[in-house]
């Protein structure tokens, strides 16, 4: 009978959850086009405002084993094209693509431009408007972008512009480049906002040219700090929507955003509570078509795990997200080698005796390492450094101890089971 991966998120519909993100993938209507055709579900227009003069060179990475697209950065600001230009092209999609999503991001300064930017956004034909409150770099300074982003009763007012000048829903974009993400999602709440986007980039230096001595991306004989995408950010990404997500105060819809590269990681967004997941730097390094094997894959998943629509599935692993003190302390699991598959290179070894608990030793008898159960944590690290996939496990442990936390051990003096090498 198939899926449905319909999204909506705050009343923007789109066939699937897949969006690109405001960036260069989404520069133009013949890029959008394209991408539609490829199959993305909708396309978060690049951000609009009073064009600027961008920067050659303008994009950096961090490579690592073949792949530049670990971490990655850009000083690139907002549109370089005259707006009468992009918002003929949106018109234009949009009549191409009703079905699909147009998400047009914009970023401008005082209340009569947010107003006037709004209203040509909507009769283009835009489904929803993001708020730029998250450029970490260049407009920043100029008083928009991260500074709004970084200060909650600013985020809040501007929301509440929009909100008064738009009739189709509003996302904010929030910045990462805070202590705590949930009073800045919680400040665009209150302003209005439909729904919140997050994260955008997070100010950075990608690294340092060792022979001219400048950081990259160079600009002749300087740099300066740019903004930081690509998977490495995804766990920060992944961290911040979650906060957000299993806020009892917060109860606007999420579109996540973050270092996805495949089905996987977009399928995390969703589960931690993103109703759309938009991506940017994946598309970017390898195009349009990776969407393709996005979809398959959730559609995939979905119909293994039992789900018939999106809607089940956002938000399914927010209940597990919990603080540190609510944690069973008495739940315990060991390392367990498989002897039929391990290769004898010791990594396993090496990396429990210099950065854990040296609990596994050599084996006398054969080339598979002894793990001493006893004072085994189950810290996962020699699973980690195992290049052989599933030969080590890690394995419950029956010791006989009721569960508790460290909540209920200062609280109600809940019995815990003894520290390892406590004798």
């Amino acid at each position: 009978m198939g899926v449905d991966l319909t999204s909506n998120t705050a009343g923007i519909i789109s066939p699937n959850p897949f969006w690109l993100a405001s960036a260069p993938p989404a520069n133009s209507g013949a890029q959008v086009m394209r991408a539609f055709d490829a199959g993305w579900g909708g396309a978060v227009w690049k951000t609009l405002g009073t064009p600027i003069q961008n920067v050659s060179s303008r994009f950096g990475a961090i490579k690592w084993k073949g792949n530049a697209g670990v971490g990655f950065n850009n000083i690139e600001l907002i549109t370089d094209r005259p707006l009468d230009v992009n918002f003929r092209e949106i018109a234009e999609v949009k009549k191409r693509y009703p079905k699909h999503a147009v998400i047009v991001s914009l970023m401008v300064e005082t209340r009569d431009e947010w107003r006037e930017i709004i209203k040509r956004s909507e009769d283009a034909g835009a489904d929803g408007l993001e708020l730029n409150f998250g450029c970490p770099h260049g407009m920043c300074e100029r008083g928009m972008g991260s500074a709004v982003g970084q200060e909650p009763a600013v985020n809040e007012r501007i929301t509440s512009w929009a909100k008064e000048f738009a009739t189709v829903p509003v996302l904010v974009k929030l910045t990462p480049n805070v202590g705590d993400i949930v009073p800045h999602g919680l400040a665009a709440q209150r302003g209005g906002a439909d729904g919140v986007s997050l994260i955008n980039t997070i100010k950075s230096i990608i690294g340092i040219d060792l022979d001219t001595l400048v950081p990259q991306p160079t600009v002749g004989p300087k740099s300066t700090n740019g903004g930081y995408c690509g998977a490495a950010v995804r766990p920060i990404a992944l961290h911040m929507v979650a906060a957000l997500a299993r806020d009892p105060r917060f109860n606007v819809p999420i579109s996540g955003i973050g270092g996805v590269t495949n089905w996987r990681d977009a399928l995390e967004f969703i589960l931690l509570g993103s109703s759309s997941v938009q991506v940017c730097t994946e598309v970017m390094l390898r195009g349009y078509r990776i969407v393709e094997d996005m979809i398959e894959g959730l559609e995939t998943w979905m119909e293994e795990k039992g789900f018939q629509s999106l809607d089940q599935v956002v938000g399914k692993s927010v209940p597990a997200y919990s603080e540190w003190g609510d944690l069973d302390l008495n739940y315990e699991i060991v390392a367990k080698i498989d002897a039929n598959t391990c290769i004898g290179c010791n990594r396993c070894m090496v990396a429990c005796h210099d950065g854990a608990h040296q609990c596994i030793h050599p084996n006398p008898n054969g080339i598979q390492p002894i793990v001493d159960e006893d004072e085994c944590v189950g810290c996962n690290l020699c699973q980690i450094v195992c290049p052989v996939p599933d030969c080590i496990q890690m394995v419950k442990v029956d010791n006989g101890y009721t569960p508790a936390t460290w909540n209920d051990h200062v609280n109600d003096g809940a019995a815990l089971r003894p520290k390892k090498g406590a004798h």
